[in-house]
């Protein structure tokens, strides 16, 4: 595991300023998730507000990402790129995920939105899904804790509800770069041996289908969905390890 760069308290602070902006135009974005908009149209409302805030949307441009977050339907497990033709419709659920770049500084955040009326069996899987993000986050800020207690912890949950975690796509270490050290695993492993120490900046960002682990990506080269079909859900926040726990950084003021 490569060395991880520990934040200084104004580093910190900056990211919470990113982060928060990021958690404001997250919670605007979802309350457009009704039937009949287009995923393209939300998007256009992320880069808007992001700029008005004197932001700028990371994910635009990103390794050749061609919008300004990404919005994730049903079965895409992530990256999912907004586009006109893409409709929500009732019972859809719909994972956000923004990025926002302020001062220099990312903080990066996701959340869950229902479309209208879900099934049952969509809103037990939103909801374990952000059960699993808060069970990560509570392993993290235990005394002594490794970066792999988080994976433990959120794998061991997902399956006392029969459902499987994602492994092909990880949480990370965040800051000046959108993508820092450490990577953070979602699922039991043995390779994250590192103590999470205070100053240590990144996401937990847990991928929770009601199938098989088992993604691909669509021709598009971005869009992931699960091999099999089924739903899935995320939830996600960037935090900081202090000397007394875990602090989020990504929570609108």
């Amino acid at each position: 595991m490569a060395r991880i760069k520990i934040k200084s308290p104004k580093e910190i602070e900056l990211i919470r300023d990113a982060g928060a902006l990021a958690a404001e135009t997250l919670i605007r974005a979802g309350e457009l998730c009704k039937p009949g908009i287009s995923t393209l149209e939300i998007d256009h409302f992320v880069g808007e507000y992001t700029e008005k805030h004197g932001g700028i949307s990371a994910c635009l441009g990103y390794r050749g990402y061609p919008k300004n977050c990404c919005i994730s339907l049903n079965e895409v497990v992530c990256h999912g790129i907004p586009g006109s033709g893409t409709i929500l419709k009732e019972g859809d659920i719909v994972n956000i995920d923004i990025t926002t770049i302020l001062a220099g500084y990312h903080g990066d955040t996701s959340a869950m939105f229902s479309v209208g009326r879900i099934s049952k069996e969509a809103q037990e899987l939103i909801d374990v899904a952000k059960e699993c993000l808060e069970t990560g986050i509570e392993a993290a800020g235990k005394p002594g804790a490794k970066y792999l207690d988080i994976g433990g912890a959120i794998q061991g949950l997902a399956e006392e509800y029969g459902y499987s975690v994602v492994e092909d796509y990880c949480g990370h270490g965040i800051g000046r770069g959108f993508h820092e050290e450490p990577l953070i695993l979602h699922f039991r492993n043995r390779e994250l041996k590192a103590l999470i120490e205070p100053g240590h900046v990144f996401t937990i960002e847990p991928m929770i289908n009601i199938g098989r682990a088992s993604t691909k990506t669509l021709s598009d080269g971005w869009t992931a969905i699960t091999k099999d079909g089924s739903l899935s859900a995320q939830w996600e926040h960037t935090i900081v390890r202090t000397k007394d726990g875990i602090d989020i950084l990504t929570l609108a003021r």
